[in-house]
C-alpha cells in the first residue's frame, strides 16, 4: 500500500517533519512511503496512494498559498484517506486553524478524513501534527507516531 506525503517547504522545517512522518508510517508492514513537494510531485505514486498526507507551514494563520493552488487543481485524491500536519514559528501561530483550513479543502475534494483523534491514546492528536519549526524532541516524536497511526489505519482500511 502506498502513502504519499505531499507538502510545501519554504524554509525546509515541513519537509523535515513530512519524513519524520514517513520514518513513522515506514514502521507498519507493507506500506510504501514517499514524501514529495508540491514542487517534485510523483504523479504515477501519488495516482497508486490510498492515502495522502498533506502538511504545510503556517502563513499568517492558514495554510500556504502554493499548497492551495496545489490542491485547487489536484484531481486525484478524491476518494483517498487523507491527514494533515503544519509547522509553525511559535505557539498559538495558527496551526490548527492551518490544519482545518487543510480538513476543510480535502472534505471538499472527496477525501475521507483520519488523525487519529483520541481513539489511539496518549499522545492525542487532534487535527494533525503540529510542530514547532522542526520540533523539539516531543514534536518530532509525535510527528513519527502520527505516520505510524495513519499507516495502521490504511492497512485497517485498505487491505
Amino acid at each position: 500500500m502506498r502513502i504519499a506525503i505531499v507538502y510545501y517547504s519554504k524554509t525546509g522545517n515541513t519537509k523535515k517533519v513530512a519524513d519524520l512522518i514517513a520514518e513513522g508510517a515506514k514502521k507498519i508492514d507493507n506500506v510504501d512511503v514517499k514524501s514529495m513537494s508540491i514542487e517534485e510531485i510523483d504523479n504515477e505514486f501519488l495516482n497508486e496512494a490510498k492515502v495522502v498526507i498533506f502538511g504545510s507551514p503556517t502563513i499568517a494563520g492558514t495554510f500556504a498559498w502554493q499548497l492551495k493552488q496545489w490542491l485547487d487543481a489536484a484531481k486525484n485524491v478524491s476518494g483517498k484517506l487523507g491527514a494533515v500536519f503544519a509547522t509553525a514559528n511559535y505557539v498559538g501561530g495558527g496551526a490548527e486553524v492551518a490544519e482545518l483550513s487543510m480538513i476543510a479543502e480535502m472534505l471538499v475534494k472527496g477525501m475521507l478524513v483520519y488523525s487519529s483523534g483520541v481513539a489511539e491514546g496518549q499522545p492525542f492528536i487532534h487535527y494533525g501534527a503540529v510542530c514547532i519549526k522542526d520540533g523539539d524532541d516531543g514534536q518530532k516524536e509525535r510527528a513519527k507516531i502520527f505516520g505510524e497511526r495513519i499507516a495502521r489505519k490504511a492497512v485497517e482500511l485498505f487491505n
